[in-house]
């Protein structure tokens, strides 16, 4: 159970938050391109430092964060596809030149986790923004998956009994879970009723792809901080814990959005 004081402490983090989200998604092209990038490195460094003990290499995942947000936003998915893979090269490059080569591949899977978790994911925000209705997109998706959370969070306090992954993460719960997929959901529906170019449909399609991913993205980062024996990745933002914390859900929910979004296209 959080205290008054908690709830109030990450409402006064989450305001300037949510404010410089919307500012970097109207500002589109490079601006967002460039934020997002300096969010993902701080996301990775937080991962990075959670997974220390398996030696992984940094400067590799930091060079595929900036080269997948650059391929996304020249080239798109294809490319993107193609700057993942070359990940792959420049870790092996230098995981053999580091003087020792135990736990090499330990060494490689983490900084490879990294990439496919965190850099492929803030690309695909940059695939998304760049899309038809990109921009408003983004910000429902943003919007659902915090919704969701948020929903989640009081839903469980006021209703929840039942376990949702007890081994996992002991505090939520399967009533928390519900609560905040109709909160993700209804998100998505009035955000529809502002946007005359989002069927309602659709929205609806988008409110439970959010409700679906989004918790998966929080019950996986809560799968590797357990293992790692901490509660947060980071205290970069105080009462929310890291900015890994705070984006576990977007991760999973930004990607799933976007290929609905560019299939319905």
């Amino acid at each position: 159970m959080k205290k008054p004081s908690d709830v109030l402490g990450r409402t006064v983090v989450a305001i300037p938050l949510a404010i410089l989200a919307v500012v970097l998604v109207a500002a589109g092209g490079w601006v967002f391109a460039v934020g997002v990038t300096a969010i993902g490195c701080l996301c990775l460094h937080e991962f990075y430092d959670l997974v220390e003990s398996r030696r992984p290499i940094r400067l590799a995942g930091f060079i595929a964060i900036c080269g997948s947000v650059l391929a996304a936003k020249l080239g798109g998915p294809t490319a993107l596809l193609f700057a993942t893979w070359f990940s792959l090269p420049v870790m092996f490059m230098m995981a053999a030149a580091q003087p020792r080569l135990e736990g090499a591949t330990d060494s490689i899977l983490s900084t490879g986790l990294g990439i496919w978790w965190i850099a492929v994911g803030f690309a695909h925000a940059v695939l998304l923004r760049d899309l038809a209705h990109g921009g408003g997109i983004v910000i429902d998706a943003l919007i659902a998956t915090f919704a969701g959370d948020t929903g989640s969070y009081f839903g469980g306090r006021a209703f929840g009994t039942k376990p949702l992954a007890p081994r996992i993460s002991p505090r939520k719960t399967v009533e928390g879970l519900l609560a905040g997929s109709a909160a993700a959901v209804a998100a998505t529906l009035v955000a529809s009723f502002y946007q005359d170019w989002l069927p309602l449909e659709v929205a609806l399609l988008i409110g439970v792809t959010v409700a679906v991913l989004a918790p998966m993205g929080d019950l996986f980062e809560s799968l590797l901080k357990r293992e790692a024996g901490a509660k947060d990745a980071a205290t970069t933002l105080g009462p929310h814990g890291g900015a890994l914390d705070r984006l576990d859900g977007v991760l999973f929910s930004i990607v799933g959005v976007y290929w609905l979004w560019y299939l319905l296209g």
